[in-house]
């Protein structure tokens, strides 16, 4: 049996969520290029689905960007 795929209002709220954390990101400089959502995510057949956000690969500088902003925000 084919599984169903999720609601729309849930998938859409999933996009929602990616698309802004790559707002936020973009307001210190940051992107990350596979951000996206994890479509498998949604394959399992329990409610609601996972709604996972893959957050993918990026270099060093990038990676050491996000720590800094990170580090900054936690410091308040």
């Amino acid at each position: 049996m084919p599984h169903a795929r999720p609601p729309l209002p849930y998938r859409l709220h999933v996009t929602l969520c990616v698309e802004g954390l790559r707002s936020a990101l973009a307001l210190h400089g940051i992107t990350l290029p596979s951000l996206r959502v994890d479509l498998p995510g949604f394959a399992g057949t329990y409610a609601p689905p996972a709604g996972l956000v893959t957050l993918g690969n990026c270099n060093t500088a990038t990676a050491r960007a996000l720590a800094a902003v990170l580090r900054k925000s936690a410091a308040g």
